[in-house]
């Protein structure tokens, strides 16, 4: 039996440490919640939740960890497709009043049409990016589960979300000590598409506040922040931050996989970062009034190279990835090379 609606939120996450969830189960423990945390026990949970250890991708573990507890919300950070989310409505359909399905905005249909992008703007699968066709089809499962056998669900559409220790640039800390060491930096395009950034902890007052909302059950909602730049202004405000000038080149967005097809972000600047995207948050706003991001990414920048200062050895960046984006950069100059020469 779910207990009654007079005592705290009984929650589960699924995952619970990464860049957005950890904002979240921080503030459903600040919240009086009683915040139960599922993972394979690598990292560190937030103070003040419940640690229960299994992989999400092991049946038998995780239906041991679970027993026979049941949850007012459970909120599942790490699914990924269809036949994924068909095991946990099989799973979670008797023992949950909501389950909260974390999205991602890149399912919308690029190019968008119309901006700012809402709910109701089509979604679909996208070429160049498996990603985001997986959680498109994870989200088509999920809605026939409610449509045919009223399993509770409430999804969640993030766009590029970060925190203090996961910058939201292509390549991460590597792009970050790139920047700071004054090399040239790849931008897609020519810089200027519209970009919507949102700090996770910004984002955690959207979901937290869906939690135990029956109105929420069968909805959609994007949560992002109203926090909208330029690329080109996106890695200058990191510039700045850094204390030094951002030395900027253009690259095609089509240029990317084709020089570096291994990499995840080059299918990312063809199917979704070369696109604008910009969001309508009437809907989570509505459902919830007290959503109001906070942190614009002048501020964040500013705490992300502070957290850069005092983990040095975690902020350093890779060379596999720097070797990459000297591939780019050399590609790019080869192609200028090539042009000025046939004038």
């Amino acid at each position: 039996m779910l207990h009654s609606d007079s005592a705290p939120l009984r929650v589960l996450y699924l995952g619970g440490t990464g860049t957005i969830s950890a904002s979240c189960v921080r503030l459903s423990v600040e919240s009086g919640m009683r915040v139960a945390v599922l993972n394979r026990g690598r990292g560190e949970n937030p103070a003040g939740t419940e640690a229960l250890v299994a992989d999400v991708t092991d049946e038998a573990a995780l239906v041991a960890a679970l027993g026979d507890r049941t949850f007012d919300a459970v909120i599942n950070f790490l699914s990924y497709d269809a036949g994924d989310v068909r095991r946990m409505v099989a799973l979670f359909g008797g023992r949950t009043r909501q389950y909260v399905h974390i999205s991602s905005g890149s399912i919308y249909t690029k190019p968008v049409r119309q901006v700012p992008i809402s709910e109701s703007t089509p979604v679909g699968p996208n070429p160049h990016l498996d990603y985001a066709t997986a959680k498109w089809q994870a989200e088509r499962a999920l809605l026939d589960a409610h449509v045919q056998t009223g399993f509770p669900v409430t999804v969640v559409r993030p766009s590029h979300t970060y925190d203090d220790a996961n910058p939201p640039l292509p390549g991460g800390w590597a792009m970050v000590e790139r920047i700071a060491r004054g090399e040239e930096i790849p931008v897609h395009g020519d810089g200027t598409s519209l970009w919507t950034l949102t700090h996770a902890e910004d984002f955690a007052q959207g979901l937290v506040g869906l939690l135990g909302n029956p109105r929420a059950i069968g909805e959609t909602f994007n949560i992002t922040g109203s926090d909208v730049y330029t690329w080109d202004q996106i890695y200058t405000i990191v510039a700045e931050a850094l204390g030094v000038e951002a030395r900027l080149v253009h690259v095609a967005s089509d240029m990317f996989p084709l020089v570096a097809p291994e990499w995840f972000w080059s299918g990312e600047m063809v199917g979704d970062l070369g696109h604008s995207a910009v969001f309508d948050t009437t809907k989570i706003r509505t459902f919830v009034p007290g959503f109001a991001p906070r942190l614009t990414f002048h501020r964040a920048a500013a705490r992300m190279i502070a957290w850069r200062a005092a983990h040095p050895p975690v902020a350093d960046g890779d060379d596999e990835t720097d070797a990459v984006l000297d591939r780019i950069v050399a590609a790019y100059h080869r192609a200028r090379a090539v042009f000025a020469g046939a004038q």
